[in-house]
């Protein structure tokens, strides 16, 4: 962390330095649970492109190591600045309010309760911030994410992330390379296979998380599409 590096060649695929100016497309690349993941400033970029937003530099800096929570945050800030907000926002502030976009790149929010976000569209976000609530995506590249409690969170779409911090919230994937994180007490999370669950677990005051755990649903140890939360630092299939 901290140092730099050079080459003198900076080839896609075969030469310099590589990152993604997306962050949830490293999950294409490498496992959240078996790798890690830094911030970094990447110079002297080659003009070549692929299927997504990788590319190659003869410098780069290593800024800081990134948790998968950061990657997550640092996916929704780079979505937020691609938002055609003249067409593709649509915001909510009341209770049983629902918010609906279908094109790429865009944004649904909600800060009332009993509320529903969702999109259809490719790298967008669905949010919601009350309690009872319900954020979804089709699109590939995408989030979801619950803030209060008794929510879910639902992904779809290959790449994407579910993740709910509220209280006995499920969190749930069903596309590709795609992640579960649910951080809330008694929350729980599923996937399909090939997919990462994120499990939180909280002590006894349910006011510190003790610890968080990741496992592939590699359909032995961690089952597809069947919900889990982490007790005694242990998957549990869920009874609900």
């Amino acid at each position: 962390m901290g140092k730099e590096y050079k080459e003198d060649r900076a080839e896609l695929c075969s030469s310099g330095f590589h990152a993604c100016g997306y962050p949830l497309d490293v999950f294409f690349y490498y496992g959240p649970a078996t790798s890690k993941f830094a911030e970094v400033d990447l110079n002297n970029i080659s003009e070549e492109r692929k299927d997504n937003s990788k590319r190659v530099g003869k410098k780069i800096k290593i800024l800081a190591e990134i948790n998968l929570q950061k990657l997550i945050k640092a996916s929704v800030k780079f979505i937020f600045k691609k938002v055609d907000w003249e067409n593709s926002k649509e915001s909510n502030t009341g209770n049983r309010s629902v918010s609906a976009n279908t094109g790429d790149y865009s944004v649904s929010a909600n800060t009332g309760n009993y509320s529903v976000a969702t999109n259809t569209g490719n790298c967008s976000v669905a949010t919601n911030i009350g309690d009872y609530s319900v954020a979804t995506n089709t699109g590939n590249c995408s989030v979801a994410t619950n803030i209060g409690d008794y929510s879910v969170a639902i992904n779809t779409g290959n790449r994407s992330v579910a993740t709910n911090t509220g209280y006995q919230s499920v969190a749930t994937v069903e596309g590709k390379q795609s992640i579960a994180f649910a951080s809330g007490y008694k929350s729980k999370s599923r996937g399909e296979l090939g997919c990462w669950i994120v499990l939180a677990e909280w002590d006894e005051t349910f006011e510190n998380i003790i610890r968080v755990k990741t496992h592939k649903v590699d359909g032995k140890k961690i089952k597809p599409n069947v919900f889990y939360m982490l007790e005694n630092g242990k998957f549990i299939k869920s009874d609900e």
